[in-house]
């Protein structure tokens, strides 16, 4: 995985929380159609941008809720 594929997977994971307040982590693989791998590298992308929070989710201990700031 190179740093334009991140980015590119960045872009979708930022259109698909752009359409809903926040989402799970699962919600978000499944939506954009993302491996973990790829989900988590774009999420480090939005973060170092500064462009996303994270929670944990208090329904389910292993995933996280996130959302744009």
């Amino acid at each position: 995985m190179n740093t334009e594929t991140i980015g590119t997977n960045a872009g979708t994971v930022w259109t698909a929380l752009n359409t809903a307040e926040a989402l799970g982590i699962k919600q978000l693989k499944k939506m954009t159609k993302l491996k973990d791998k790829e989900v988590y590298a774009a999420l480090g992308w939005l973060a170092r941008e500064g462009k996303i929070e994270m929670a944990p989710d208090p329904q389910d201990e292993k995933d996280y809720i996130v959302s744009l700031l």
